[in-house]
């Protein structure tokens, strides 16, 4: 008779774990491809905006923190190492490494969440949120600097969403790997959610010098 990892490693609709490790990886890069399409229609807008008003864009950028945002930059590199550890450590059915690297990718994501709070507070008080009490005289085109901030906050707030989101799963995953749940044999929802943070980490490849690097320059 199996054992009680082998019964636990794939539903009753599946003939095999290895058909569920299948399906479910196939699954999350089916989302993942949809995932693209919506943050892709964001940068869209972005380069045509940015190609149209380019002189509000630059002085907008320029006020951004291009040192926090690099600073981001490096804790969701590490965090993609440290998940893919914990990967690692569930492929090899090694408990301790597994709950020790879900742990540190779970704190770089929340001191990436705590930078980004940081910056927004900045914003709300420079009144440089979008909005009646929007003010700009950083730039000669404020009216379109508050697009390049409407395209700020919408692109990396949807970044953070899927940061949190993010987080959640790792903590779920965290709960479950305390308890030995993940396996040699039993490891997909690590392997899964992997593929996940991974995906998030990069769309922040793409959008830090997008938003923070335009205007770098400008104020050293």
């Amino acid at each position: 008779m199996p054992d009680g990892h082998e019964l636990a490693a794939h539903q009753h609709q599946f003939d095999s774990a290895e058909q569920q490790r299948d399906v479910t990886t196939l699954g999350m890069w089916v989302f993942l491809v949809t995932e693209i399409l919506f943050f892709g229609g964001l940068f869209l807008a972005y380069s045509i905006y940015r190609f149209s008003y380019p002189a509000a864009f630059l002085s907008a950028s320029a006020s951004l923190d291009w040192k926090l945002g690099a600073l981001n930059t490096g804790v969701l590199i590490g965090s993609s190492l440290t998940m893919a550890l914990a990967v690692q450590g569930a492929q090899l059915g090694k408990r301790r490494m597994q709950v020790i690297f879900l742990i540190l990718t779970i704190l770089l994501g929340a001191t990436f969440l705590g930078v980004k709070a940081v910056e927004y507070a900045d914003k709300f008080e420079h009144h440089h949120v979008p909005g009646p009490s929007f003010h700009f005289e950083e730039g000669p085109d404020p009216v379109h600097a508050q697009l390049f901030f409407s395209l700020y906050f919408a692109m990396t707030g949807m970044h953070a969403v899927h940061m949190v989101i993010g987080i959640g799963l790792l903590t779920w995953l965290l709960v479950l790997a305390s308890k030995g749940r993940f396996s040699a044999r039993y490891y997909n929802p690590v392997e899964v959610v992997g593929l996940y943070w991974h995906f998030v980490d990069i769309v922040w490849i793409f959008l830090f010098p997008l938003l923070y690097l335009l205007g770098s320059h400008v104020h050293p």
